[in-house]
């Protein structure tokens, strides 16, 4: 059965699934253009399909049916790296990548329940440097791409307390490539592998104008199966199986919503994500090659995410949202890399829409960037097949416009 589902999954991974190259490890917090607008502050608001995302619990706050597709993209993800004591300016290879997002929510008039459905892609990474520069040791192309089906059902045991729960089921695909022992060799991992996972919400509004979240989606670890090529450099291909796993980090994050009018709707939220459980990559099976399996450590730690926003609504449903958040940086200097060129995010966002009767869309743009990050020593101490430093100065840029049209019925 699985063997009949992986062209489908695969064909559906390249029509839907993000490569980014990004801060955040390899999560990906925009899942929704009015929640982005605010920079993603939505977990105690989530009043809208994506919610099933932000707060499953918000999704209570629906009357009937309501469906809602939306697409992110990003417009040029640019990693710029200015080696240490000089020397060319590399930039990655320019890349504009869409991530749709598809919601439903059916919420039963004469039920205290409601059911969602939700496919989304909460992580993602791709970055690809020049084949000539100083990194090829480092990393020539990375790419993580992951999509997750998430049907969950919401309770509203009284008229101000929400919970939700649902389960997750996420595929994935992973591609590592880079040089190892000459300037012209080159080996390259391909896997996939699909987990369960599960993810939790409340939501509490003890008064109209106070509304409190909290959401959690849990851990889901990826065992890769797949194989590895490596191409000395005189024609040969070494070809053998090869497996490894990571862990697609759990997160939590809770938020306080207030609305001093009908007008007014302000939000802060934090979020933590275990990304110290993301250890790095031992490729088994390379022992084939060269005698002992090729190593990839990472060693992250967790992130935290501080998010504030703010949107006015207008009597006619029109509104209009602004929003921050904060990033704390994801890898320490020794495990710093190329293939995830990480740093503190500082991003900024504003957007518009309107919520009709019927129909709802919201658009909104965003700026990720943060401040150079200057790397003093060469990471992967003791790994032998680590040739290159990657000293030196990296800065990421990456603008977004995202939009998103709904009908509730």
């Amino acid at each position: 059965m699985c063997q009949r589902l992986y062209p489908f999954a695969t064909l559906l991974m390249a029509l839907l699934v993000p490569e980014v190259s990004r801060a955040i490890g390899f999560l990906l917090p925009n899942q929704d253009p009015q929640a982005i607008a605010r920079g993603n502050a939505f977990v105690a608001t989530a009043d809208n399909p994506s919610a099933i995302y932000y707060n499953p619990a918000g999704i209570t706050q629906i009357s009937g049916w309501d469906i809602e597709v939306g697409e992110l993209n990003y417009l040029g993800i640019s990693a710029n790296y200015v080696p240490a004591g000089g020397g060319p300016e590399v930039n990655s290879k320019f890349e504009v990548t869409p991530v749709p997002q598809i919601y439903a929510v059916y919420s039963p008039t004469n039920l205290p329940f409601a059911f969602g459905l939700g496919l989304y892609a909460p992580f993602g990474l791709g970055v690809e440097w020049p084949a000539n520069s100083s990194l090829r040791t480092l990393d020539l192309e990375a790419r993580m791409q992951v999509i997750t089906v998430s049907p969950v059902i919401a309770w509203k045991p009284l008229p101000s307390l929400s919970i939700a729960a649902g389960p997750t089921a996420s595929y994935s695909t992973l591609k590592f490539r880079r040089g190892l022992l000459s300037a012209v060799d080159e080996y390259t991992f391909n896997g996939h592998d699909t987990s369960l996972g599960a993810t939790a919400g409340i939501r509490w509004q003890p008064i109209k104008q106070l509304a409190f979240g909290v959401d959690y989606r849990s851990e889901s670890m990826m065992n890769y199966s797949g194989h590895s090529d490596y191409r000395p450099g005189n024609g040969a291909v070494l070809t053998v199986p090869t497996s490894t796993e990571t862990a697609l980090p759990q997160s939590l994050s809770w938020g306080v919503s207030y609305r001093p009018t009908p007008h007014w709707n302000a939000e802060a939220d934090v979020e933590w994500a275990n990304t110290h459980r993301t250890t790095g990559l031992n490729l088994q099976g390379t022992s084939a090659i060269f005698g002992s399996d090729l190593p990839f450590p990472l060693h992250w730690h967790d992130t935290w995410m501080y998010k504030f926003g703010v949107t006015r609504y207008f009597d006619n449903g029109w509104f209009v949202s602004a929003g921050y958040f904060f990033t704390t940086s994801t890898t320490s200097e020794e495990y710093f890399t190329p293939a995830v060129p990480d740093t503190q995010l500082h991003t900024g966002s504003l957007g518009f829409g309107r919520d009709g009767e019927h129909w709802h869309w919201a658009v909104a743009g965003q700026i990720i960037t943060g401040p150079q990050r200057t790397i003093a020593a060469s990471p992967y101490n003791g790994n032998p097949y680590t040739l290159a430093s990657s000293a030196g100065k990296y800065q990421l840029f990456i603008p977004s416009l995202s939009f998103s049209v709904g009908y509730r019925f």
